[in-house]
């Protein structure tokens, strides 16, 4: 994105151009990931890729810090989004503003990410009336649920397809510059993603969002217990990982690792 504020940067993306969004949690993939995305999210499915949790809702704000922290301090383009976790803000709009501002003020992050709709309007407001980016996400709410098995599509009755446009228009009212879209039919998916007034960002969505996001661990192919409809794999790292891992254990059994080229030597004696 342009060197400009970054949260301009990525509302003026929406009509221009299709929006790159990945996860990332660690400064390596913050590296690697950020010369190519507009945002990175330090998505709280960190619980599920990064410590084997069922579901994200066991992670805590002082844990979605510390990830933050190690992806800002690669961060040089994209603009960073963290989640706030579930039970970090849906009490009342002080605890909301009081989290996001922890997040902010300790990583420098450029927003936060609140799961919900009209529900949560009231505490969108409190964080940007006092400043602070926020990023919305409507459809399937993944904090809502225990296990990847209750993950149910949204917007198949007439009524959840209202629901999803009143909590759009309650997300853009309280000034969220972005939301995003998950696990919504088609066509109602397309239909709010066209009356959103701020970038939408599909996953499990519509092609028409104004952008995408993946886990990142999903697209590289890291994983095979379980993987969303919605992935794509846009490589096959884990038998990668695998093959790397045995040429290793053979290598340091059979004595051919390290060798002459890995030590360390006094000065002037010779490699043998």
């Amino acid at each position: 994105m342009p060197d400009q504020d970054p949260v301009s940067a990525f509302r003026a993306l929406k009509g221009q151009r299709k929006i790159v969004c990945l996860t990332a949690y660690t400064a390596p993939m913050a590296a690697a990931l950020d010369p190519h995305c507009d945002l990175m999210l330090v998505g709280d499915s960190l619980a599920m890729v990064v410590y084997g949790m069922d579901n994200t809702r066991d992670i805590d704000l002082d844990t979605m810090i510390r990830h933050g922290k190690a992806v800002m301090r690669r961060q040089k383009n994209a603009l960073v989004a963290i989640d706030l976790p579930a039970g970090s803000y849906e009490d009342s709009p002080q605890q909301a503003l009081a989290s996001a501002r922890r997040a902010i003020n300790e990583t420098g992050a450029h927003g936060v990410k609140l799961e919900g709709g009209v529900a949560i309007q009231a505490h969108v407001e409190a964080i940007t009336g006092a400043g602070i980016a926020v990023m919305g996400h409507i459809g399937l709410l993944p904090q809502h649920v225990e296990s990847v098995r209750q993950f149910r599509i949204t917007g198949k009755t007439d009524e959840e397809a209202a629901q999803l446009m009143r909590d759009c228009e309650a997300l853009v009212n309280a000034g969220v510059f972005g939301i995003v879209m998950e696990g919504i039919v088609e066509p109602v998916a397309s239909v709010v993603a066209a009356a959103c007034q701020v970038p939408s960002i599909g996953i499990g969505a519509s092609p028409n969002c104004d952008g995408q996001i993946l886990v990142t661990e999903d697209m590289l192919g890291m994983f095979d217990a379980y993987i969303p409809k919605f992935v794509r794999k846009f490589a096959t790292l884990q038998p990668d990982i695998t093959a790397a891992a045995i040429a290793y254990q053979q290598a340091v059994i059979s004595g051919d690792f390290p060798e002459a080229d890995h030590l360390y030597y006094l000065e002037g004696e010779k490699k043998t």
